[in-house]
């Protein structure tokens, strides 16, 4: 008796879980806003960093393309770390 009361109790729990889950479910769209928007967090930063970079080797002569590189990297780095936080938040 004792091991069929618990068994019933373990069935109905996981249905509990089950219909839960397909309560919560997110839809195809709120999905894509939510790629799209880890997409934006990871380019704008490199987008920034290579518009930084290249005005600050405007203003030197000749041609270079130090502060390019490096801040698209840093920018690079800032993007990962911004896509972690977003994935991270509950």
């Amino acid at each position: 008796m004792k091991q069929d009361d618990e068994l019933e109790r373990r069935i109905r729990r996981q249905g509990q879980r089950l219909d839960r889950a397909k309560r919560e479910r997110r839809s195809l769209l709120a999905e894509t806003v939510h790629v799209g928007t880890l997409g934006l967090v990871f380019v704008l930063p490199v987008v920034a960093g290579a518009y930084l970079g290249r005005w600050l080797d405007s203003l030197m002569s000749g041609y270079s393309m130090r502060w390019t590189l490096s801040l698209i990297i840093v920018g690079v780095a800032v993007g990962i770390y911004s896509v972690y936080r977003t994935l991270k938040e509950p």
